[in-house]
């Protein structure tokens, strides 16, 4: 292929990236958004195999088609409650590309004779290995957080900041000794070094601080992407890496901001944390049941659904959809409240609505709606927990403290759709359902839902 048609493949998928990012933004635009990074992938992976230098071989053929299938099957097997996971699991093959493409080029390097070039590439290999090796391994253990394979606790070991200060002062130190030419074992000691700094780091963070953790391996996916695109000279690649890596740094700013935490304590492994004792619940869960939250509902004027991991979980969007119907057709105000973090990954609540069609307008984020919860006559809760906590604003110790909650305890009546008395995915009791306003709905969310609905004209 002609190396002008490649460049014109290549500035068209990086203007149809920059498209997809920008439309992901609005819930409206977001499927068009989608075909738009799907072509752009497209193209970029054809400008890539058919561009001057790679060649169309038999091996490459197999490859593309066994990584389709598996991407295929893949996609058709996972479910919304998967996703977050998904995500991680996926930067860490971002991350092992990089490492696999550094080593390599550092055995098979290009023809370079400027001492300046050399010292350039050689520069861009530490790099990419480096980050490469963090985003693998943090991911991994992202993946075994999320999908409840380890513990969701923070690990946290005697002086670990000083043991994570001295493996990165050795990775300095074998990347001062591989530029002076000591040799590849630096190289592969280096990596060795960074996959220990990648799982230290996201062993150390806490269950409630994971989304934010899996936006900034995002992150380091795309500065590792973009490491690669310097050792091979892909300018696409390039162009691919920095916009994952800036939008994956913007959106984790964006959620530490929203969650009231300190942006560098959660990337450099939940450095600070709360001291003392969590303040003790007082009281007892009361029950209630469907036939009396028919009641509720048939007197209730507002309401409020705030939806949770448990609602993925339960596949109960569509029936909250159903009832969302009736009620607004019955002449009553109802909205859904999202937290910024509901589902253990920005948007996952709203995705699951909008798979449901429940209308756009009604869906409303945490900022738009805590100041409404005190006129609001009934609220329901289906599988959340920690986005709901009050001790979030009334425990200084608890390990969510500070963060930006749903103030759902001021409403007049709150509804809890659980499974059971669990304490969620962080492991933090949550205050709320023992206050006096709070009556606990035990079940699945939806065959609660599906019962529920049997009850309503």
């Amino acid at each position: 292929m002609d190396q002008n048609i490649v460049t014109a493949l290549s500035i068209s998928a990086a203007v149809l990236f920059i498209l997809s990012l920008g439309g992901l933004s609005n819930q409206e635009k977001a499927k068009r958004a989608v075909w738009y990074g799907i072509i752009g992938m497209a193209l970029a992976v054809g400008a890539t195999i058919f561009g001057p230098g790679v060649g169309l071989s038999s091996w490459l053929i197999i490859m593309i088609v066994i990584g389709a299938a598996i991407g295929a099957l893949v996609a058709n097997r996972v479910e919304m409650t998967g996703m977050p996971q998904l995500v991680a699991a996926l930067h860490s093959f971002v991350g092992l590309a990089a490492v696999f493409i550094g080593i390599n080029s550092e055995l098979n390097p290009p023809a370079l004779t400027d001492a300046v070039e050399i010292i350039i590439h050689e520069v861009e290999i530490f790099l990419g290995v480096f980050i490469g090796a963090i985003t693998f391994t943090g991911s991994i253990i992202a993946y075994g957080k999320l999908s409840g394979t380890i513990d969701g606790k923070a690990l946290v070991l005697p002086g670990r900041h000083a043991l994570n200060l001295a493996l990165l002062a050795g990775c300095l130190y074998l990347g001062y000794l591989y530029l002076g030419h000591a040799g590849t074992w630096t190289l592969i000691v280096m990596t060795v070094i960074a996959f220990i700094i990648g799982a230290h780091l996201v062993m150390a963070i806490g269950g409630a601080d994971m989304p934010v953790v899996v936006s900034m391996l995002n992150s380091y996916s795309g500065w590792a992407a973009a490491a690669t695109g310097f050792m091979l000279g892909n300018d696409l690649l390039i162009v691919t890496g920095a916009l994952v890596g800036s939008s994956g740094a913007i959106l984790s700013y964006i959620m530490c901001k929203a969650m009231n935490r300190n942006f560098l304590s959660v990337i450099l492994g939940g450095w600070g944390g709360t001291s003392g004792p969590q303040m003790e619940v007082e009281g007892e869960m009361i029950a209630t049941d469907i036939d009396t939250l028919a009641g509720d509902l048939e007197q209730a004027d507002s309401v409020v659904i705030v939806p949770g991991y448990g609602m993925a979980v339960a596949q109960a969007q569509s029936a909250i959809s159903e009832m969302t119907r009736r009620l607004r057709d019955a002449g009553k105000t109802v909205r859904f409240a999202i937290h910024p973090v509901a589902g253990r990954l920005p948007g996952h609540m709203n995705v699951l609505l909008a798979e449901a069609k429940v209308p756009y307008d009604i869906v409303l984020e945490m900022d738009e709606i805590n100041d409404d919860f005190p006129e609001t006559d009934l609220v329901i809760i289906v599988g959340a927990n920690d986005i709901v906590n009050p001790a979030a604003q009334d425990d200084p110790n608890s390990p969510i403290a500070g963060m930006p909650v749903l103030e759902v305890w001021k409403a007049k009546q709150v509804i809890i759709s659980k499974r059971g008395q669990g304490r969620g995915y962080s492991g933090i009791e949550n205050p709320l359902f023992f206050k006096d306003n709070s009556r606990m709905l035990y079940g699945d969310a939806k065959a609660s839902v599906d019962q529920l609905l049997s009850k309503m004209s």
